[in-house]
């Protein structure tokens, strides 16, 4: 199982970036919109220096990613990224967007559970029909949206490489602990 950490963009202490970093992630996606790219780039290298292992994306900001050596996550209206420039993600919210995304690294299935702010919820039904339809791919494919320990066993599917969490990971008091539980919860579904 592979978890995605995505920053929620409040611009938190070192202390909260170390805590997420260490907590056995595989990779932690920088979606800091407020940070100047100076910031941006500064907190990238920062996290780089002190997780070199952990995979790394910066969120809207393809000249950051490159700089850094990260991959670049691109929202519904940017661009298509050449995949051979950097390791690129996308969102992926319905199953007519499969065809234009099928060749990114990483693709982001969501909204799967009602989160603040997001469209009508795909559902565990929802989810699994999407990666039924989905053509062979080198790329992962990581559920998001309102995703918790309670609730990660359901969405487990062959085709399902992972999670990405926000709220569910960066407002835990241990993130380690609800790592922890996540991989659990996952663990259990496949038995």
């Amino acid at each position: 199982m592979h978890i995605l950490a995505i920053s929620p963009g409040r611009g938190m202490g070192m202390s909260k970036w170390e805590a997420v970093a260490h907590s056995g992630i595989d990779a932690l996606m920088l979606r800091e919109k407020c940070l100047d790219v100076r910031s941006l780039l500064v907190l990238g290298r920062t996290i780089a220096g002190m997780a070199p292992d952990l995979q790394l994306w910066v969120n809207g900001r393809l000249d950051v990613a490159l700089v850094i050596g990260a991959g670049f996550h691109g929202g519904e209206d940017c661009p298509a990224v050449p995949p051979s420039l950097c390791p690129v993600s996308r969102p992926l919210h319905d199953a007519s967007q499969i065809p234009e995304r099928a060749n990114c690294h990483q693709l982001l299935i969501s909204p799967i559970f009602d989160v603040p702010g997001k469209g009508g919820p795909l559902g565990v039904e929802g989810l699994h029909d999407m990666l039924d339809k989905m053509p062979p791919s080198h790329g992962k494919l990581l559920a998001l949206g309102g995703i918790s320990p309670d609730n990660a066993a359901a969405l487990w599917h062959p085709r399902l490489g992972g999670v990405a969490l926000i709220r569910g990971l960066w407002d835990a008091d241990s993130p380690r602990e609800a790592v922890d539980r996540l991989r659990d919860a996952w663990k259990g579904e496949k038995c």
